[in-house]
């Protein structure tokens, strides 16, 4: 990892990049266009050439050849194995996580089987970095059952998630703990097993999504005794867009909630079409509707890529990667006006760092536009860039800030309006 006062230049990034140990996994991705440097692993990731394949035999031979008879040659129980693909990247035993649905509507099911578990206490306690789609999820939730409400604690800085302030306000009444394990804007990492600990001592069940830190940071939730969490795989995970997210019901909890949506592939017995829901024990439970199987085939394939890697060395890479583009920043970019927008201890962060500056959004435009670089913004003044770890190199994290310094001295951001596109 770089050191305060290393060299910066380009001889450094080229050195780092030589003694990059994930090298080689960059040419398992679809670069078509080489001299775009691309920033948003955060948001969506890169398409591996394993995808590709594994979508072109699923369409060619499976879907066109196999028919309906492919549903018994490995289909139908696609949402599991993926499910425990993913559930050996985040610390869980297999049986305890299915791939299905999007993140919103796991959070739902989650949420809402947890609420229903502990009837006597009303409050959902969150916080103001958590992404607003699970805020509105769970006030939701609160208004279905209306006795419900969520308390959301506030950050002191915008940056740092209020961890201890969290802690202290779990009392009797609290029924559910639920938070963004890294921070969206910010890309501050939360302590999840303090946290989890604190919650279960105050009786309340916990409720992680672990959208922007699956594949890119360590995650036990066996051992750090979670109860519930839910993540997106279009990101680090490179699933692609729209790809099926995932849910995890700790396995001594499976049986004693109840999802909240009965759907024929959480029934006991899918085709016998008794008209009674009688609910799956186990994972299955939590299961819906039809899964989207081209999405599903597609992630698996993908999902091996991040498995070979391994998280151990995605996380040095990961952290290097962030603590290179801080220096630069704080050299080249600081002057300039910007200001850090992420914890400035790599430990304590994802794989993303907010550059803030008053004119974020025009810098944007002139990055994406007319500079070659593909980051994405953030209300109101985050320059957001997500660094995969298994395809972003040094050199590239030079030349993004390079080129970030040349719009903002040449005033090139300027020629842009300062009215938001619809996806930002």
């Amino acid at each position: 990892m770089p050191e305060a006062g290393t060299d910066l230049g380009l001889g450094r990034a080229q050195a780092l990049d030589r003694a990059d140990e994930l090298r080689e996994f960059r040419s398992r991705f679809v670069i078509d266009d080489p001299a775009l440097l691309y920033m948003d692993g955060n948001s969506l990731g890169r398409l591996t050439e394993a995808s590709r394949a594994r979508l072109k035999a699923a369409v060619d031979h499976e879907w066109a050849s196999g028919l309906v008879r492919t549903w018994n040659a490995g289909w139908f129980e696609s949402s599991q194995r993926v499910g425990d693909q993913i559930g050996s990247l985040i610390g869980a035993a297999p049986g305890q996580v299915v791939a299905c649905d999007s993140t919103s509507v796991n959070l739902f099911k989650l949420a809402m089987a947890a609420l229903l578990a502990l009837p006597g206490r009303k409050r959902i306690l969150t916080d103001d970095l958590n992404f607003p789609s699970d805020i509105y999820i769970l006030q939701g939730c609160a208004q279905v059952l209306g006795d419900r409400r969520v308390d959301i604690q506030r950050s002191a800085d915008g940056i740092l998630g209020p961890q201890e302030a969290l802690a202290d306000a779990l009392d009797s009444q609290t029924a559910l703990l639920s938070l963004s394990h890294v921070v969206f804007k910010s890309g501050f990492l939360y302590d999840a097993a303090a946290l989890t600990r604190r919650a279960h001592d105050a009786g309340a069940l916990v409720l992680w999504d672990l959208s922007h830190a699956v594949g890119v940071v360590p995650i036990e939730l066996d051992r750090w005794e979670v109860d519930l969490a839910v993540g997106c795989t279009y990101k680090y995970l490179n699933g692609g867009p729209g790809a099926p997210a995932f849910l995890y019901v700790r396995g001594g909890l499976q049986d004693q909630l109840l999802s909240p949506m009965w759907g024929w592939f959480g029934q006991t017995a899918p085709f016998a079409f008794d008209l009674d829901y009688r609910a799956a024990s186990g994972i299955a439970r939590f299961l819906v509707g039809t899964p989207p199987i081209l999405s599903l085939l597609s992630l698996e394939a993908a999902l091996e890529t991040v498995l070979e890697a391994g998280i151990d060395r995605l996380r040095r890479k990961s952290m290097a990667l962030t603590a290179y583009l801080v220096e630069l920043a704080q050299a080249r970019l600081m002057p300039l006006g910007f200001r850090l927008g992420s914890p400035g201890d790599p430990a304590r962060r994802g794989s993303h760092v907010s550059l803030c500056h008053p004119d974020g959004y025009r810098i944007n435009r002139s990055l994406i536009e007319e500079m070659g670089v593909l980051p994405d913004f953030r209300e109101p003044d985050n320059l957001r860039l997500g660094l995969a770890p298994l395809y972003t190199t040094f050199f590239e994290v030079w030349q993004a800030v390079d080129r970030i310094q040349r719009v903002v001295a040449e005033g090139r951001h300027r020629h842009y309006p300062s009215a938001r596109t619809t996806v930002t």
